[in-house]
């Protein structure tokens, strides 16, 4: 399983950037995805979760009605749409997957997930 994340960079508080993640070498549907960042020196936190049918999703409480995860089955790609970004958010974001029975469960913990990306920075300026 191979998950290519793309789309960081630097923005200017209150810019939007959105991620990609391209997965590969599983069926994209028995994955439950999920995004996670990490701090310099802080360990990996949970961001945005979504389901496998896409029918399902949950949020940090950090980035709710900021961040907007969704997926697009058919690509086997899952995005995150980041708007009105923080100097806060400035991380690596990471995709995960997760390969699960359950259809409408979303998972906001780290260690559920069984692959994960390599990472993509992002920068926000103040």
């Amino acid at each position: 399983v191979q998950l290519v994340e793309s789309g960081g960079g630097l923005v200017q508080a209150g810019g939007s950037l959105r991620l990609s993640c391209a997965a590969s070498g599983h069926i994209f549907t028995d994955f439950a995805m999920g995004w996670f960042r990490q701090h310099p020196g802080k360990e990996r936190e949970f961001v945005a979760a979504i389901a496998r049918d896409g029918g399902g999703t949950d949020y940090a409480y950090s980035v709710k009605g900021r961040f907007t995860i969704y997926r697009d089955n058919a690509k086997t790609m899952v995005y995150l749409q980041m708007n009105n970004l923080k100097p806060e958010d400035t991380a690596v974001y990471y995709c995960a997957a997760d390969v699960t029975y359950y259809t409408s469960t979303v998972y906001d913990n780290v260690d559920e997930y069984d692959y994960w990306g390599q990472g993509t920075q992002v920068t926000v300026s103040s």
